[in-house]
């Protein structure tokens, strides 16, 4: 199955704020779909296994993954020893697409990927257009020695940059270098989900 390059207002609508998918808001509050347009909308009881669903929707959707990619990340967090569900996020949060939209590069994550795949992103000098590629601690993520570039990403860390940065990274607005210091933390990310619920649901898999 492809990535989604559907409406993402229409994503958006059903399962809350994506910030990885897109920062605009719809006007409508009704959930899409002829279910969502009645009066009880917001009163129909969700079954254990909706909710837990729309939770691994949500991580799929804003990291613009399929669903063989979000099952090996799940394999590989179940693989590793400590909390499968904070050291999930944690994979997801150490992809060079993901960090290069954390540090404003980019306004969506799929904007991200567009810049890795053409080749403006350095790591420790040298360039990687890999967007899943893994990053690792003390990793040096730049961009290209390009003018163009660089002062297009200039103006897109201006806009785009929410808030503090997190304090898993270190960034050099000079030289538009940032280091990565440590793994990320539940607490700085953007994303507000219940990685438990996203475990329960690959649990019979």
């Amino acid at each position: 199955m492809s990535r989604y390059r559907g409406p993402k207002l229409r994503i958006t609508r059903r399962l809350g704020r994506l910030p990885g998918l897109t920062k605009k808001k719809s006007n409508k509050l009704n959930r899409p779909g002829q279910h969502g347009q009645g009066p009880d909308n917001n009163t129909k009881k969700t079954t254990e296994y909706g909710v837990r669903l729309e939770e691994k929707q949500k991580l799929k959707f804003n990291y613009g993954l399929t669903e063989s990619q979000l099952y090996r990340y799940i394999k590989e967090a179940r693989r590793r020893k400590g909390v499968t569900g904070l050291i999930l996020l944690q994979l997801l949060e150490m992809r060079l697409d993901t960090i290069c939209f954390t540090l404003g590069f980019a306004t969506s994550i799929a904007h991200a990927r567009q810049l890795v795949n053409h080749g403006h992103i350095t790591i420790n000098r040298k360039v990687v257009n890999i967007p899943s590629f893994q990053c690792r601690l003390n990793d040096v993520i730049a961009i290209k020695q390009n003018p163009n570039i660089r002062n297009i990403v200039k103006n897109s860390i201006q806009n785009n940059q929410i808030g503090e940065l997190p304090t898993h990274l270190k960034f050099d607005s000079s030289n538009l270098e940032a280091t990565i210091l440590d793994y990320c933390d539940k607490v700085d990310m953007i994303l507000e989900i219940d990685e438990l619920l996203v475990i329960e649901y690959y649990s019979r898999r």
